[in-house]
């Protein structure tokens, strides 16, 4: 018996899931629950795999936001202290600067827009994640197929099934990150170009809000797009076109799972406010580098399972439905078929 746990901890039983027949979750909160405490050790593991294609971006919003803050807090310290007591604190930090105190008084004296600086930091940052995030395409197909079927209890190898998954799936999954990389951008330069226009006309704040709209319809509407890649044979269009059809349809549910995955960034982002800004940074970086990505692509993968099962598969002639949960109808065909091998 021992053994035996011991082989699918390491190997999994491959071709099937984790439960028998007669064991299935009744409904979707216990498939999930189920499949994520037998998957725990295994999101770790695919999740190392996962954040190697997302070290760029980590180092970009790391390295961006120590030098937002580090800025910040220069200028305040200027701002709020003398030439002496400015000098000592580095002094006592073991380090030498090598200004001047007329340099420091004309600091002191120049105006400093936070708002300019903030928007040039964001500007930058957003220049910067565009190839970090548009290389990340093929990666994402990997993990959406395998934790697709660890989320109905079918198995994947971490290592052989992502990699197929990337190596069938990275036209069009790179596609989808090359946009997702670049809308952010867009996204912004709209919204500062016609909150600029607003100022001198009304009218102006109707595209700033669409350009917003925009954005926030893709964001949403993403979340169906690499599971509907590599769950159905379809062409680009039909992938974007779908997702977003679906995001719309079910968008109380498309921004509640959109906010969910914000909730680790919001509880640093209070860390950062209330406690540490290095701290919380650091936090932060360590659930994703641990198993942040796996965790949320799992989730996304559960709930995008459902919808599948309800707006697209009964539409697909011999498709399954409500893989890995209980249907008594299975039982009663189960049964038939046991009475006819009597008889």
């Amino acid at each position: 018996m021992f053994g035996r746990m011991m082989n699918n901890y390491y190997y999994g039983k491959s071709g099937q899931g984790d439960f028998r027949k007669e064991d299935l979750p009744h409904n979707r909160r216990d498939l999930f629950r189920d499949t994520f405490k037998t998957r725990l050790s295994s999101l770790f593991r695919i999740n190392m795999l996962y954040m190697l294609i997302f070290l760029p971006a980590m180092i970009i919003l790391l390295y961006f936001g120590a030098t937002g803050l580090e800025t910040v807090n220069n200028r305040m310290m200027i701002v709020e202290n003398d030439y002496a007591s400015y000098m000592e604190m580095y002094r006592q930090a073991g380090q030498e600067l090598s200004i001047t105190e007329e340099q420091y008084n004309e600091l002191k004296n120049s105006e400093f827009d936070y708002g300019d600086y903030a928007r040039s930091l964001i500007y930058r940052v957003l220049i910067w994640l565009i190839p970090c995030i548009a290389i990340t395409g093929p990666f994402t197909a990997g993990l959406s197929y395998v934790t697709r079927n660890w989320a109905r209890d079918e198995h994947a190898f971490i290592w052989t099934d992502f990699k197929d998954a990337m190596k069938a799936n990275w036209k069009q999954s790179l596609i989808l990150s090359v946009i997702t990389s670049i809308l952010p951008l867009a996204a912004y330069l709209g919204w500062e170009f016609y909150g600029q226009m607003a100022q001198n006309s009304g009218i102006m704040l109707v595209p700033q809000v669409l350009v917003v709209l925009v954005g926030i319809v893709w964001a949403i509407s993403i979340t169906y797009m690499h599971p509907l890649v590599v769950t159905y044979e379809l062409k680009i269009k039909d992938v974007i076109r779908n997702g977003l059809l679906l995001g719309v349809a079910r968008l109380p549910m498309s921004v509640a799972i959109r906010l969910l995955h914000c909730v680790p960034a919001v509880i640093c982002g209070l860390l950062i406010y209330f406690w540490s800004p290095w701290y919380g940074m650091l936090i932060l970086f360590a659930y994703y580098f641990l198993i942040g990505f796996a965790l949320s692509r799992f989730i996304t993968a559960s709930y995008t399972n459902a919808v599948f099962d309800r707006f697209i598969n009964p539409r697909i002639e011999g498709a399954k439905v409500n893989q890995g949960i209980h249907q008594p109808e299975e039982d009663d065909e189960d049964d038939i078929a046991e009475g006819e091998t009597d008889d």
